[in-house]
């Protein structure tokens, strides 16, 4: 059976003040134990829960968080997704999914429609974040915003924004990545994928020239070839490596779907992994471990991405004292395309 009670229905009905049912259903002060007993016992019985109209009168809050990424298609995205959903479920937040593809217009037009629709905060993933140089008039949207809601960045940064940070340390993943291609042997790898003016194809870089170095390896920038972040790139480029006289014995490749495709191209040509050439991931999404052979990856803790960038906006909204900058620590995750005999 249902129950049109109000907020004003359930006071009436327990003989106390509307504010006082406010403050026990938002715990926001002292409430004797036998009055919030009597208001809790109505609220139970007209299976009540104050909507969200209701919730932003009394408390100046919607419960809403707005999550802005850049192509839903990745599973990257989802899983942080899944995480930050999660966590926020536990913390009475809901969402509102915007889907940009990566277009910085789309991205603008969901910031104007987040500001309208007066959400708490605002988790920023992809886009605009992840540019090397980012326009001032971009940047400028967002730090406007930041002065009015709390937005915390995921796995980007924007210069002179002074937003909130939460990221995974892709310099770090990439030196583990190369590390153990070279502890298996491998002296001539490649690298392969990622737009060069985006920021974890850099550091993806970086880390993986700074580890060759320290091994004292040969840096072939001929073998650096660059891309988009898709399945179909990540075979071409496999296949210009394939055409190549002097080719690496092992590839690191900037995500997993670039990994897929570059596995795709080796396999076409009737090649085999590991044995004729490694292929490492990054990322760790469910298709490494569905596919044959399984990819050894880098964890970004795409989860734990998630849950701990709402932690950091919750505790923003609640204007709580948080560090800038957080960040998870990657995880190398071995499976069969990387491991076999010794080059």
């Amino acid at each position: 059976m249902m129950f049109n009670k109000t907020i004003y229905d359930i006071a009436k009905e327990a003989g106390v003040s509307v504010s006082t049912v406010s403050r026990v259903i938002n715990n926001t002060a002292p409430v004797k134990d036998i009055t919030r007993n009597k208001v809790l016992s109505y609220i139970n019985k007209y299976q009540f829960q104050p909507n969200a109209l209701a919730r932003s009168l009394t408390k100046k809050e919607t419960g809403m968080i707005g999550i802005i990424l850049p192509d839903i298609t990745n599973p990257f995205f989802p899983e942080v997704f899944a995480g930050a959903e999660e966590e926020a479920r536990d913390k009475g937040f809901t969402f509102f999914l915007c889907n940009t593809a990566g277009n910085h217009g789309r991205e603008s037009e969901y910031l104007s429609l987040l500001r309208d629709k007066q959400v708490d905060g605002i988790i920023f993933l992809g886009g605009r974040i992840n540019l090397t140089r980012c326009s001032a008039e971009l940047v400028k949207e967002i730090t406007d915003l930041n002065h009015k809601i709390p937005i915390v960045l995921v796995n980007g940064n924007l210069s002179n924004a002074s937003c909130y940070r939460v990221i995974t340390d892709e310099f770090l993943g990439a030196k583990l990545a190369t590390q153990h291609l070279i502890d298996l042997g491998h002296k001539d790898i490649g690298f392969l994928g990622g737009l060069d003016f985006m920021v974890p194809t850099v550091q993806k870089v970086k880390g993986f020239y700074q580890t060759m170095k320290d091994n004292g390896l040969e840096i072939r920038k001929e073998w650096t070839l660059h891309g988009e972040f898709s399945i179909p790139d990540g075979r071409r480029l496999m296949e210009q490596f394939l055409l190549m006289k002097s080719k690496p014995t092992a590839i690191f490749c900037v995500n997993d779907f670039t990994a897929i495709g570059a596995i795709k191209a080796v396999v076409e040509k009737g090649l085999r992994i590991p044995e004729d050439i490694a292929i490492i991931g990054f990322d760790d999404t469910p298709l490494a471990s569905a596919i044959i052979p399984e990819l050894t990856t880098v964890s970004q803790q795409s989860q734990e991405l998630g849950r701990t960038a709402v932690e950091v906006l919750h505790k923003l909204i609640n204007k709580e004292k948080v560090k800038k900058l957080t960040v998870i620590k990657p995880e190398l995750i071995v499976r069969q395309s990387t491991v076999g005999k010794k080059v």
